[in-house]
């Protein structure tokens, strides 16, 4: 059971990925997760206000067990299969990370200077999570897929918009991280 508790590594969990996504590809099934924002918009009604959303949302249903998993998984695995939230990451970026004022660095796996209750009296610190979900949302939108499905599903259907997509997820990244954030903090 302890070997269940600790995270895979990528020689197990890549070829699961693989095996997965090669069932999907042979289902014709497209794998993402923001799709199903679209689906959930439609089935509360959304299909009465907008084209986009007028779809059938009942073929995408698989997808949408594969949502409520991902929440069960992400439940059970914080509730009752987690042994040690702290995180292995290197020393420098903890020293860094704490100089920015991020002083639950390298002790929990989600900073609680993002994620704790008290974010919600901060302004400043709800202002930048709206912000950071809202350009999340658009961004998925926009690219016509979330991380998720360009990265595992796009690149499993050797699809170029795809590749593009990671590449600019990436680039991002690496700009947020080196530039944007030491400005924010």
């Amino acid at each position: 059971m302890d070997s269940i508790l600790k995270p895979w590594p990528w020689y197990v969990s890549g070829p699961l990925i693989a095996f997965t996504m090669a069932i999907l590809i042979m289902l014709g099934k497209r794998f993402g997760m923001s799709s199903n924002l679209r689906t959930l918009c439609t089935i509360a009604g959304g299909d009465k206000a907008a084209e986009f959303f007028r779809f059938d949302w009942k073929s995408q249903r698989w997808n949408l067990i594969v949502m409520v998993g991902v929440i069960m998984g992400g439940f059970v695995a914080v509730n009752f299969l987690t042994i040690d939230e702290s995180v292995a990451i290197s020393t420098e970026t903890v020293a860094k990370l704490k100089q920015l004022g991020f002083h639950s660095a390298g002790s929990s796996y989600m900073p609680t200077e993002f994620f704790a209750n008290e974010v919600f009296s901060d302004p400043k610190t709800l202002f930048i999570l709206v912000l950071g979900g809202f350009l999340v949302g658009f961004g998925a939108r926009y690219a016509g897929g979330c991380t998720s499905g360009h990265a595992i599903s796009g690149l499993s259907n050797l699809q170029l918009p795809s590749l593009i997509a990671v590449i600019g997820f990436f680039a991002g990244g690496l700009l947020m991280i080196h530039f944007i954030f030491p400005l924010l903090f």
